[in-house]
């Protein structure tokens, strides 16, 4: 056997166990109480504090190897920790252990004519891999929010912050109490081949959520048997009506784009209907320009905004995460709709208007996981929808849609009691 075939096979061997650890903890997490899973989470933020000085040593060393290995800054910053860091990291896990506890919730229930009483209740997903990149503070998010809701979990850290995602991983399993630890795996080796495998775990794995550039998440869902919660791009829209109040839509836009541009749930294509074009273009184009947003533009967006740079075709379909906005004067909210359907990527969508019939046929007509009334698509976030926290932002249609809180990360089952009936 060549040296390739046999560490090929050892690395199977070895992320099979961890996979199979993770399942065998599972039914026993999943019935564990929500006093024993909370003290695991407490005891686990306690430990992080507690071990605050090797964190910072561990990722100093994955900071140098960014750094010799040319990442830009920042690059490094994602995956640096700093005291604070490590402090708000641990306060996340205990905001979690102050959720409510979705198992065991009852959805609905209904009696039957024949005396069945049916009850429709929250369970965990089971297993889930999540395989993420240079942020090591998504170790303690994702771990946090599985244990509560009573999934195991299998990490797959990036390999620029492998050490630091390895000892925090390590850290929470040690704190555990109660819960078994091998309810968190952490995947420890920065071999590519490592990912392969486990996307072939189905069985023992039952959902894999990645969390990544759109590069990391295709290659994942073209390469796995397992499902995968995921979305791949947040081409976000706002669409700005005739019937707008104009000095809630430049509030919007320059909240949408500029307040966090490098995030997935940014405004990148700004749709304005051609009757309120030349009050409202010259305008915000002012303060998104002040604001240090470089305009891309249609012919009539230039028109009325010449310091905008012409746009390309591949602009309408760009996700810049940057400083950057694509800008299109449509005839109609026909076009408009048309426009996002055609170059929109499922996540989030807005309109401006004081029409409610418009507003009404907007969000009936945009397919999209959140779409907005007078409001910023940065709204959508886990948090901001009250969920406390969230795993991630799917634009899947089966299973969970949008911001993926606690109760996203479980399934139901069907609780039949009964007095003696018999089928006939």
């Amino acid at each position: 056997m060549n040296d390739v075939k046999r560490r090929t096979e050892s690395l199977e061997e070895h992320v099979v166990a961890l996979c199979r650890g993770a399942r065998a903890a599972a039914p026993i997490l999943a019935q564990a109480s929500t006093e024993a899973k909370n003290a695991a989470l407490r005891a686990g933020a306690a430990a992080l504090r507690h071990r605050t000085g090797d964190l910072l040593a561990t990722n100093a060393g994955d900071i140098e190897r960014a750094k010799a290995a040319g990442e830009t800054a920042a690059f490094v910053d994602r995956l640096t920790l700093t005291a604070a860091r490590i402090e708000a990291m641990a306060v996340g896990v205990e905001q979690v252990a102050e959720l409510p506890d979705p198992v065991g919730e009852t959805i609905t229930e209904w009696t039957r004519p024949n005396g069945l009483r049916i009850a429709q209740v929250r369970v965990p997903l089971g297993v889930i891999g999540i395989i993420y990149e240079s942020r090591p503070n998504v170790t303690a998010d994702a771990a946090a929010l599985c244990l509560k809701s009573g999934n195991a979990v299998v990490l797959r850290g990036g390999k620029e912050a492998f050490a630091t995602s390895a000892s925090i991983a390590s850290i929470l399993r040690d704190a555990t109490g109660e819960v078994p630890p091998d309810a968190i795996m952490f995947i420890d080796t920065t071999d590519r081949e490592a990912v392969r495998i486990m996307l072939r775990q189905a069985g023992l794995i039952d959902v894999i959520i990645p969390r990544g550039g759109e590069d990391l998440i295709r290659a994942i869902t073209e390469g796995s048997r397992i499902p995968v919660i995921q979305h791949f791009s947040g081409i976000c829209h706002v669409y700005v009506d005739r019937a707008a109040d104009l000095a809630i839509a430049e509030r919007i836009c320059v909240n949408a784009k500029a307040q966090r541009p490098g995030v997935c749930n940014a405004m990148e294509n700004l749709l304005v209907h051609r009757d309120v074009a030349p009050r409202f273009l010259p305008a915000v184009a002012q303060q998104l320009e002040a604001a240090g947003v470089e305009l891309r533009g249609c012919p009539e967006t230039r028109r009325l905004v010449p310091s905008a740079k012409p746009a390309s075709d591949a602009d309408w379909d760009t996700e810049y995460l940057d400083l950057i906005l694509s800008v299109k004067v449509v005839d109609s909210l026909d076009d408009a709709i048309a426009f996002i359907r055609r170059h929109g990527s499922g996540l989030a969508d807005a309109i401006v208007t004081t029409d409610t019939d418009v507003a009404e046929r907007f969000t009936r007509a945009i397919d999209s996981a959140a779409v907005f009334v007078n409001a910023s698509t940065r709204f959508t976030d886990g948090f901001e929808f009250g969920f406390g926290a969230e795993i991630g932002i799917s634009t899947n249609r089966l299973h969970a849609r949008g911001p993926m809180g606690l109760r996203e990360l479980t399934t139901y089952k069907y609780v039949v009691r009964g007095t003696g009936q018999v089928r006939t």
